[in-house]
């Protein structure tokens, strides 16, 4: 482990202590399963690196594509591996935290994939601009491109925080396209278009098509669920939710029912803070009408019905009813 092509690898060294540094039981298991990877590969490598990169040359015109999954999972050396992997570490820990392990998985998987197209998209396109064909021979390999996909994402749902670099205090909107730009004047034999790549790929995610792209795709699996979808809605009433798109049951003012259809059904198009308003008002009908609800009345989520008038013997056997019922 110590030694790759006849020298000692410091920079895997500088990984594995970082990783013991922060514990094996505090990395998430997809987090941890790119970190064990990419340190395989970079010890065990399928084929020598000119065999592994991705180009437009090697991938689109002699139609390898298997280096589409090959090149990220690739370094150049031990310090290529390990600024990627330390940043894969602290972006892992926070975004598989957020979008739970089985959909961080699954973006993992697809940017891998789609940087390696939209770099060769890009590259085409500049052959054709300046006229130069060196740019189809342009053969990048790492996990970095994938990395500034992460990291847009990880500012979309972290927003409103600063970044430093260089020194500099940076929003963290801007920060990726300001690293872009350092990272390729402090390191000019660095991918600029396989990172500008990256960036374009989680900008797609989280303002463009590719997540309802991603969620279609998933579709009938129910561990594929949105994890940006909060979980539990509250209403000044008791709900719990099984297998979106199926069934869900609701438990208000002591009553259950169950029905198919999607969560929008009951929400009207609503967003998340005018739902929350309506919810506060239904809350405030029902303390002003005693609680009171019809047996058979069908109350969608956030919205509110009058309830009929009922006679007060009427009302404390329905109250009954619902007590005996929670």
């Amino acid at each position: 482990m110590q030694r790759r092509q006849g020298r000692v690898n410091a920079g895997l060294l500088l990984l594995l202590y970082q990783i013991s540094q922060v514990g094996l039981q505090n990395i998430p298991s997809v987090t941890l399963g790119v970190l064990v990877l990419n340190i395989f590969f970079f010890l065990n490598p399928v084929r020598p690196l000119p065999e592994v990169c991705i180009s437009v040359s090697e991938g689109f015109y002699q139609q390898k594509w298997q280096r589409l999954l090959l090149s990220p999972v690739h370094h150049a050396d031990d310090w290529h591996l390990y600024y990627n992997m330390v940043s894969m570490l602290w972006k892992g820990i926070m975004l598989e935290r957020k979008l739970k392990s089985v959909w961080f998985a699954y973006v993992i998987a697809v940017f891998s994939v789609l940087v390696g197209v939209v770099y060769m998209v890009l590259e085409f396109t500049l052959t054709k601009i300046l006229d130069d064909p060196s740019y189809e021979m342009n053969c990048a390999v790492g996990f970095s491109g994938v990395l500034f996909a992460l990291k847009v994402l990880n500012n979309h749902y972290n927003p409103g925080r600063v970044s430093s670099v260089l020194g500099v205090q940076i929003p963290s909107k801007y920060a990726c396209w300001v690293e872009l730009v350092a990272i390729h004047l402090i390191a000019p034999g660095t991918s600029f278009a396989g990172h500008l790549a990256g960036i374009l790929v989680g900008l797609m995610y989280t303002m463009g098509p590719l997540k309802k792209i991603m969620k279609a795709c998933a579709g009938g699996i129910s561990s594929f669920s949105d994890p940006a979808r909060p979980r539990d809605y509250y209403s000044g009433t008791s709900r719990s939710r099984f297998c979106l798109g199926f069934t869900e049951y609701y438990g208000s003012a002591g009553y259950r029912h169950g029905t198919p259809g999607s969560y929008y059904d009951y929400t009207g198009g609503l967003s998340e803070e005018e739902q929350l308003e309506r919810a506060v008002l239904n809350s405030l009908h029902d303390r002003d009408s005693g609680g009171a609800t019809h047996p058979t009345e069908r109350r969608p989520y956030g919205f509110w019905f009058p309830p009929e008038q009922h006679s007060e013997e009427e009302m404390r056997r329905q109250r009954l009813r619902r007590f005996e019922r929670q």
